[in-house]
């Protein structure tokens, strides 16, 4: 039986783990759960995720909440499937893995998400954006990204020669932060921008994009 993904493909979160099962050419369903009508409160979802946060991936009698849990889950799974998203045949490798992905979990996606709740999320709640959490998680993102050109100048994807989890779990805030009027900290970063141009040009992310309809606000 096919695994289930509940959430909304608007959901940086969810096309995360969309992203994931598309690179690893597995056949899922998509549960839609409606973000605005507030359905991840409602009992029956809380019942799979007492956070009542999308996504929720169900396999069987798995029910697995956390979009990079989920993520490593079907990587492990289907290791042998698609895209080897963890360098799993030798530990050295996967080690750079997962090390790239924490980063990812506690530098980059911090500063972003906190940018994209300013231009995305507080304008859908009717609400003017905080320019100073805007401009402060600007200058963290700056910092990691500077980290990111030099590690770029030296190995194709964060991980390695070979796109990883460590790079999938940027993708769909990077492609809502372009979506910005501050793209240029990506664009003017010549190694990070050649990275990023890679990764939204991949036949699974193509196939994720359409559903990351929401617009930022152009401040």
């Amino acid at each position: 039986m096919a695994m289930k993904v509940y959430g909304d493909g608007m959901s940086a979160c969810v096309a995360r783990v969309l992203l994931c099962l598309h690179e690893k050419e597995t056949d899922f369903e998509l549960v839609p759960v409606d973000l605005f009508a507030c359905h991840h409160k409602l009992p029956s979802f809380l019942s799979m995720n007492p956070f009542g946060q999308v996504p929720v991936l169900q396999d069987d009698d798995l029910t697995l909440f956390e979009s990079r849990a989920i993520t490593a889950y079907i990587a492990d799974k289907h290791k042998d499937k698609g895209t080897d998203l963890t360098r799993h045949a030798d530990a050295k490798e996967a080690a750079i893995v997962k090390q790239w992905s924490e980063v990812e979990s506690h530098h980059f996606n911090p500063a972003v998400s906190a940018v994209i709740h300013q231009l995305i999320v507080v304008p859908l709640q009717g609400e003017t954006p905080n320019a100073a959490i805007v401009e402060e998680n600007l200058d963290k993102l700056g910092k990691v990204l500077d980290v990111y050109e030099e590690r770029l100048g030296k190995t194709k994807y964060l991980a390695g020669d070979s796109y990883t989890l460590a790079d999938l779990h940027h993708v769909p805030y990077t492609y809502y932060f372009m979506k910005t009027s501050h793209a240029g900290l990506i664009n003017d970063r010549p190694n990070v921008k050649a990275w990023w141009e890679d990764l939204c040009s991949r036949p699974a992310f193509l196939k994720v994009s359409p559903g990351l309809t929401v617009a930022p606000v152009t401040n």
